[in-house]
């Protein structure tokens, strides 16, 4: 009895232990399922992206931009990164020279309903997105702005063009151009060829015309910091363009040289003027000086002249003056006070050459034969005589006026 009360227990235990093993797997399932089940009920949204549910019964879509938890309701999620950048790397150039334009672009998606659902239906993800629209419209500008310049000048002188142009094309769209035919040396060999050069048509405004609608504003999207990262070359080109570049540098520098000989020339030509400049003036100085010097040197003599042309005049006047006075002195007094001046002083004349006169004035023997001469008066004769002569020439009447009233009476 025993036994068998011992058998029935440990069946009825194994029983319930495995009743207990089957609820807790089906526990164990139903929690599963469920916590699979919870997944698809929510999704959180990151800030750098916008979301998108689709209603798994009606197929509706509801867009999230805000990030944080939301309800999925086991729709389908698709989510687009706001901003992303695209790398790309396109070639070739209007004169054949192979040539990468290398660089990146970022482009960011729209926030509204109604162009982010036109991105869905079209594209259907981010990868999609960037590989159909963003990189076919990239590469084709670049490639469409490649025939605008050539490989030397996308190089050098328009590489800020080559930048503008690509980014306005992809914001605005493609350019409307027109084929050209212009002579340019081929960048391998050097030698002459014609090529076909792309020119961007014009408005009468001066705005470029496109052949199409931006493809890219269409959907809404707005691209930002286009930047050309690098411009890598073939061989082959990038040593033409080195040797171009060489070649120009030569010439720039020859012609630095020229300008700057032709600088020294004209500096050193109006150096010469200025020193013949400053000589001629030095000597309209020295010129004006002695201009000056004889104009005044010509007024005092003109003064001098007219001072001596007044002293003449004053020395005529003081001579005819005097004149007068001593015509008329003499006049009144027919020149007495001369006449007795000078025959003063020739009788002084005569004392002296007597006085002076060594010899006899009287012979030693006188004859007398003459009746009433008087001997040894030959002196006093001959005295009375030169004092008569005298008198005559100086037309002096020697007579006292008594004497020439009682000579007159005579």
């Amino acid at each position: 009895m025993v036994k068998e009360n011992l058998v029935e227990d440990t069946g009825l235990t194994n029983v319930l232990q495995l009743k207990n093993l089957i609820s807790l797997a089906i526990v164990i399932v139903v929690l599963f399922v469920i916590g699979i089940l919870s997944m698809n009920l929510f999704e959180n949204l990151d800030a750098d992206k916008v979301m998108c549910v689709q209603n798994p019964i009606t197929g509706s879509l509801s867009w999230y931009t805000e990030p944080g938890i939301k309800w999925q309701g086991f729709g389908k999620i698709t989510k687009f990164i706001k901003l992303e950048t695209y790398e790309f790397k396109i070639p070739r150039f209007n004169d054949g020279g192979h040539g990468s334009v290398v660089g990146s672009v970022n482009y960011e998606v729209p926030l509204d309903a109604e162009h982010l659902t036109s991105l869905l239906v079209k594209y259907g993800s981010q990868q999609s997105i960037q590989k159909d629209l963003i990189e076919v419209v990239t590469n084709k500008c670049v490639y469409m702005t490649g025939p605008l310049m050539s490989s030397k000048e996308s190089y050098a002188e328009k590489r800020t063009s080559l930048i503008f142009y690509i980014e306005d094309q992809i914001k605005s769209g493609v350019y409307k151009t027109t084929q050209e035919e212009m002579k340019t040396k081929d960048p391998i060999t050097g030698v002459d060829k014609t090529v076909t050069v792309a020119k961007i048509v014009m408005d009468k405004t001066g705005t470029p015309l496109r052949q199409e609608e931006a493809v890219l504003s269409q959907y809404g999207i707005k691209t930002s910091n286009f930047a050309v990262t690098e411009l890598p070359y073939d061989d082959a080109v990038e040593a033409q363009i080195k040797q171009q570049q060489s070649i120009t540098m030569a010439v720039q520098t020859a012609m630095a040289k020229a300008k700057e000989a032709e600088q020294n020339s004209i500096t050193v030509s109006k150096e010469g003027e200025a020193n013949a400049a400053k000589s001629k003036w030095e000597q309209e100085v020295v010129k004006a000086k002695a201009v000056v010097l004889a104009q005044q040197q010509l007024e005092v003599a003109t003064l001098e002249k007219s001072a001596a042309e007044q002293e003449k005049q004053k020395q005529i006047l003081l001579g005819e003056g005097e004149a007068t006075r001593k015509r008329l002195v003499m006049t009144a007094d027919g020149a007495l006070e001369k006449k007795l001046e000078a025959l003063v002083r020739i009788n002084e004349n005569y004392a002296n050459a007597m006085k002076e006169y060594k010899g006899n004035w009287v012979p030693g023997v006188v004859m007398n034969d003459v009746k009433g001469a008087t001997a040894g008066s030959g002196a006093n004769d001959l005295i009375d005589l030169l004092k008569a002569k005298t008198a005559r020439e100086l037309s002096i009447d020697m007579a006292l006026p008594g004497e020439k009233e009682t000579g007159s009476k005579r």
